[in-house]
């Protein structure tokens, strides 16, 4: 038989359920409720209510709990100074199944820290390291929005054991030590988080869990595709253009792009693969100091669709192109310029080098947009 107290909650709209854990947290209560990954255990941010967690979950360390959030905007009342790696993670990777270690160059000085004082600070953060995660869970991110305070949580199980990704896996003392049990059914993916440690733009996986390597290595980066015809006249034009552009201004190389997190692309609607560059996109590009003989064309696939997190389009038949072949792209897929770019094909010199320039004043209207997005989390 489960403790009295477990309340089964079919959903968010279960206001009443959610409630009762929110007053519970407010109070110093503690609270078992479901994520997406495994059940976990949470408590407010102060002294006795962390005492009591630490002593119901058997550990004896100093280390903090993980800060659980109710949506991904409120990491930055923890963050001083974020680097561009921790933007992304958390824009592209919350909410979802993602706990993230954040080495803070001065956690003093993060907005939490600046109104909570310096005692609350050594109940988040462990020599300047803060752990944050937002579930991918309605129950969850209910929860913690009504508490309104900062929650900490674990997952339900003593050091050392199992966790449980449903109530009946729970250990009994810790549904016997909590005040209010939210039963939310059985996690979605009944599996750990996956905790990746962030130091500035270094990151490493501490823990694997629902998402692999390769997962983690597309969330910390960028990849940006401009699409046309044939991919030989002005989408390569607009890669190259948007390489050189996003180095300059990341005060990088382009061959050392990659390492600043950015990837650029472009294929065709129509294009066969292994394609050179035509001689007037490669005229146009040594015209501006770009080499770009060793292009080659690529067809545009549902693949490169769905690792681009920003889609460039020449004119909207391209961009229906792209919806057709995902559908979900539409969100990520817009027109280059305001006004489509028309093929030069045919047209001579004269017509390239008005597709060049005005692909060019584009290319860096949205590089700045491309910098602003990781600085304007």
């Amino acid at each position: 038989m489960p403790p009295t107290h477990v309340i089964p909650v079919s959903s968010a709209a279960d206001e009443r359920a959610i409630a009762d854990g929110a007053e519970a947290l407010r109070n110093g209560g503690l609270v078992i409720f479901p994520t997406e990954t495994v059940y976990g255990i949470g408590a407010a941010v102060a002294a006795g209510p962390l005492q009591r967690l630490r002593r119901i979950k058997g550990r004896e360390d100093t280390q903090p709990f993980t800060l659980h959030l109710p949506e991904p905007a409120a990491a930055r009342d923890y963050v001083s100074r974020p680097s561009r790696v921790l933007r992304r993670l958390v824009s592209k990777g919350w909410p979802g199944p993602l706990t993230i270690t954040w080495a803070d160059p001065a956690p003093d000085q993060a907005p939490a820290a600046q109104t909570r004082g310096a005692e609350w600070l050594d109940l988040v953060y462990f020599n300047g390291v803060v752990g944050m995660r937002c579930p991918d869970h309605p129950i969850a991110q209910s929860l913690l929005a009504r508490a309104g305070v900062p929650v900490v949580a674990t997952s339900v199980n003593p050091a050392g054991r199992p966790p449980a990704f449903d109530i009946g896996g729970a250990d009994a003392a810790l549904l016997e030590g909590a005040d209010v049990v939210l039963d939310g059914g059985r996690a979605r993916f009944a599996a750990p988080s996956t905790i990746v440690e962030v130091r500035g733009e270094a990151w490493r996986i501490v823990r694997a869990g629902v998402w692999d390597e390769r997962v983690i290595r597309r969330l910390v980066r960028t990849t940006v595709l401009f699409v046309c015809t044939g991919n030989t006249c002005r989408s390569p034009m607009a890669e190259y253009l948007m390489r050189r552009a996003l180095a300059e201004r990341l005060e990088t190389t382009i061959d050392a792009l990659s390492d600043s997190g950015f990837e650029v692309l472009s294929a065709g609607a129509f294009a066969s693969a292994g394609g050179a560059a035509s001689e007037g996109a490669i005229r146009e590009l040594h015209t501006r100091g770009i080499q770009a003989a060793r292009h080659a064309s690529q067809p545009l696939t549902p693949e490169l669709i769905q690792r681009s997190d920003h889609i460039f389009a020449m004119t909207p038949d391209h961009l229906a192109a792209i919806v057709d072949l995902v559908p979900a792209a539409a969100e990520r897929a817009r027109l280059l310029d305001d006004r489509p770019v028309s093929d030069p094909v045919g047209g001579g010199p004269p017509a390239y080098s008005q597709a060049a320039a005005q692909i060019e004043i584009a290319v860096q209207r949205r590089a700045e947009e491309l910098i602003h997005e990781d600085r304007d989390w």
